[in-house]
């Protein structure tokens, strides 16, 4: 078009990446040998040449020179295309035509077509990032179903307690964590309902898909070591020995609660790899307490050891495991959600003998209360609910003999 409106021989339009370098794909010009040499010349241009200057000395140091040395003795106009201020590209317009000269009127009309094909590039510059940003938001939305289909779906019949889960991210991916493993998968039935159980809570360091691909290698080998049948403490040494190389490329690090369940005698074996300790109601008392062990993040030190606890449950009992996402949700006055509010919420909601499910509910709405239900929390939140079913107490029998 350029060309045609001032009758030249050929033109030649160079657009711009927003850091400096030639939009090579969206390199035009005229047909002609000429041009063909141009482009070839300009598209095995080094970025550097360009990126190294700020973008307008960049065209008159490197890019005027060489479109006037191949075009000979060709007479040349040269114009920026600009858009919003910022340069998008060069374009250059030139005639070897005797007696050919460049007249107000062509520089005006020439101006008028680079101003619109800026307006052109910046909307295809736009129209890229949305194509890129629809094809992200498809990736963070298989990620986030690949993520749902891995985290359980649905809490374990495990004989004598209740159980009730959930995870919220704070994107589509996320890198909490949680898990129910038999430790006998092949049971089935009541033996695989009275058989031991593992829990686990778990929080890969950072948010979105990079936590999200982490927290899904570290159940694959989490779930292999549970088959060992070996405690927590030596489960959560392997693992850490096992994750070491992959966690350390990654520069990231995880928190880790593992523990096993008996369900016949009711005991509670656990290990602790530097995640938040997980909170038990002993109805008895009618008081919380943390349940904690010694041990570092797993990807930090190679040979990290790790201390095993043990608790006896009683009926009433109840235990709940939560991420760090929980505690320091942020409120509308910049305070943190924190552990002493927590546990406030659920001594409450404990002591009113709601069931697992209700329990969790309200702690979520508490939290949802705290940080505002038009707020995105900060970082994924999950919390998991176990509660020991209550024994069900028969009347005496009366006496032989009596009424």
């Amino acid at each position: 078009m350029a060309s045609r409106l001032v009758e030249a021989e050929g033109a030649l339009l160079v657009p711009f990446h927003a850091d400096g370098r030639i939009w090579r794909e969206q390199l035009q010009a005229t047909s002609g040998d000429r041009c063909a040499e141009l482009l070839r010349q300009l598209a095995a241009l080094p970025d550097a040449q360009l990126q190294s200057r700020p973008s307008g000395e960049a065209v008159t140091a490197v890019l005027d020179p060489l479109v006037g040395r191949l075009l000979g003795q060709a007479q040349v106009f040269a114009t920026s295309v600009v858009a919003r201020s910022i340069q998008q590209g060069r374009l250059y317009v030139f005639s070897g035509r005797r007696g050919y000269g460049w007249s107000e009127v062509h520089r005006r009309h020439l101006q008028m077509v680079a101003d619109l094909t800026g307006v052109a590039l910046e909307n295809e510059g736009l129209q890229q990032d949305m194509r890129r940003h629809e094809r992200l938001d498809r990736q963070m939305s298989t990620g986030a179903e690949i993520q749902a289909q891995l985290l359980p779906d649905r809490c374990p019949v495990i004989e004598g307690v209740e159980l009730a889960a959930r995870c919220r991210p704070a994107f589509q991916v996320g890198g909490d964590y949680y898990d129910f493993i038999p430790t006998i998968p092949e049971s089935a039935g009541r033996r695989r309902e009275q058989g031991r159980w593992a829990l686990v809570m778990g929080d890969v360091m950072g948010k979105g898909i990079p936590a999200g691909l982490l927290m899904t290698l570290l159940r694959g080998m989490l779930r292999a070591e549970v088959l060992s049948g070996l405690p927590p403490d030596r489960i959560l040494h392997d693992l850490n020995q096992l994750a070491q190389e992959d966690l350390a490329h990654s520069h990231r690090f995880v928190t880790l609660f593992y523990s096993d369940y008996d369900p016949p005698t009711r005991r509670l074996r656990y290990a602790n790899a530097a995640h938040n300790p997980p909170l038990l109601w002993r109805r008895a008392a009618g008081r919380v307490e943390r349940l904690d062990a010694p041990g570092l993040l797993i990807g930090l030190q190679s040979e990290a050891e790790y201390g095993c606890g043990s608790q006896q449950l009683d009926p009433g009992d109840v235990l709940l495991y939560y991420t760090d996402g929980v505690t320091e949700a942020p409120g509308f006055s910049g305070e943190r959600f924190d552990e002493v509010r927590l546990m406030r919420s659920f001594h409450v909601a404990c002591r009113s003998g709601l069931g697992a499910q209700r329990i969790l509910d309200q702690l979520f709405a508490r939290l949802d209360g705290f940080v505002g239900s038009d707020r995105q929390l900060e970082d994924d939140a999950s919390m998991v609910v176990l509660k020991v079913r209550e024994e069900v107490m028969l009347p005496p029998l009366p006496p032989p003999g009596g009424p």
